[in-house]
């Protein structure tokens, strides 16, 4: 069985929080788990299977605690060799032209990355959801599987 590693990226703590929930749900089913806030490539490289957690800020843009970070991982271009991921985006549908980009802009990286999404990814509108983790855990509880078999 694999470990999970999330990335989250969080402009006020939201996304943070809900890694935090996602980890404990992954941890009750036995999958080791860590959540990353200001995470190195090698954190990324050495991850069996990946999570990425994060919300939008500017006009659609990664947070910045995972904006060297993404950028790192463009110039590095660590591949994934089909190692199973999946991207929850936290946004706001009243921002119509970057709503949920953070999570876009990690979604687009992974698969150039030759990661294999193991879901579609999920975009939890605040508007519409006033806590994301009661969308994302059991989102990701449905992924376990196919995020842990090796």
């Amino acid at each position: 069985m694999r470990s999970v590693s999330i990335f989250a990226g969080s402009v006020y703590g939201n996304a943070q929080h809900v890694a935090e929930e996602a980890k404990a749900m992954f941890e009750s089913k036995g999958v080791e788990c860590e959540v990353f806030t200001d995470p190195e490539t090698s954190d990324f490289s050495d991850a069996e299977a990946v999570v990425v957690i994060t919300s939008t800020t500017g006009q659609g843009d990664v947070p910045p605690n995972l904006e060297l970070f993404h950028s790192d991982l463009r110039d590095e271009f660590p591949l994934m060799n089909a190692k199973p991921f999946a991207v929850a985006a936290l946004g706001d549908s009243s921002y119509s032209d970057s709503f949920c980009g953070g999570g876009r802009h990690f979604q687009e990286l992974l698969i150039e990355l030759q990661g294999k999404p193991v879901a579609d990814m999920l975009e939890v509108d605040a508007i519409e959801t006033l806590a994301a983790e009661d969308e994302v855990v059991p989102w990701l509880e449905g992924l376990v599987e196919s995020l842990t078999e090796a």
